[in-house]
């Protein structure tokens, strides 16, 4: 039987903070994938199964909130925490006002994050059951 339960994505150009992120999912028994650009994620098969997405927003090429922007223009509202290094008022409001979960300044408290993922996929499961 193929696995039907929702991946946490990952995406975050520091590699370090993307596999910790991955380790923490899958501690608490979560399916998770990191990927090191917005492109690669976009790119992956694991789009379709993405329940959650936590991204960096400071990235090259692609910032997160580009990423998430994206997504929802192509339709594909999936539910979104934005983790960022250098937060702002600003850059706060922009997230939010976009359909951001969570704005999440580094560094965060792991039940913070578990927090906001598992709103997140919750926030996933009510759409993908809607009619």
């Amino acid at each position: 039987m193929p696995n039907t339960r929702p991946t946490v994505a990952i995406v975050d150009d520091d590699e370090a903070v993307g596999n910790a992120i991955e380790v923490l999912m899958r501690s608490v028994g979560l399916i998770a994938k990191a990927f090191s650009s917005g492109e690669e994620f976009l790119r992956s098969p694991e789009l379709s199964r993405t329940g959650c997405l936590v991204v960096d927003y400071d990235m090259p090429k692609m910032s997160g909130l580009d990423l998430h922007n994206n997504l929802s223009r192509l339709g594909n509202e999936i539910p979104t925490v934005l983790i960022t290094a250098y937060p702002s008022d600003d850059l706060r409001i922009r997230a939010l006002q976009a359909g951001v979960i969570c704005f999440l300044p580094k560094p965060f408290d792991e039940s913070d994050l578990l927090n906001c993922i598992q709103a997140a996929l919750d926030r996933a499961k009510g759409n993908r059951g809607a009619p």
